[in-house]
């Protein structure tokens, strides 16, 4: 699981910073950092981090993140990384899961995972210091696990 992790961090960081416009170009800048992965896998990745090819006025089209703007990762992983500095733990029961932050965290937490939508949450209730996070079914807690780290990255620190 956490080379699944680390690939798809590096699509993210890739494709927020370059514009790269299909998936043969893109699994080239993946090899030149190090990973080897097929055409269907990087198929399953950029399905599961819901990433989009838009219409590009020099390249034809290129990926995309939801959002629909290509930033710098630095900024975008500042902008809620702090947040991985409230994390506390993490319990899972069936498909649900339990995470405790330090007071006053849950419910920033809560709300950047709520706009991440990520596929494997189905909603989330949070308090000061509880999210409660109900897991799709059949998703495992390894696979909650790397849908945290990829909205947030500092997360890989604490979960580990």
């Amino acid at each position: 699981m956490k080379n699944r992790t680390k690939r798809q961090l590096a699509i993210k960081k890739i494709v927020t910073s370059k514009e790269i416009s299909s998936q043969e170009e893109l699994l080239g800048q993946l090899k030149e950092e190090g990973y080897e992965l097929t055409q269907a896998t990087l198929s399953r990745d950029l399905k599961i981090l819901k990433v989009a090819k838009v219409a590009h006025p020099n390249k034809g089209y290129v990926y995309v993140f939801p959002e629909g703007v290509n930033v710098d990762p630095q900024y975008e992983n500042s902008r809620v990384n702090f947040l991985a500095d409230g994390f506390r733990d993490l319990q899972f029961s069936g498909n649900l899961a339990v995470l405790r932050t330090r007071p006053g965290y849950a419910s920033s937490l809560a709300a950047v995972l709520d706009h991440a939508d990520p596929y494997e949450i189905i909603g989330s209730i949070a308090g000061d210091d509880t999210i409660l996070l109900v897991m799709r079914e059949g998703v495992t807690p390894s696979d909650l696990i790397n849908s945290l780290i990829l909205v947030m990255p500092k997360l890989e620190d604490k979960i580990g």
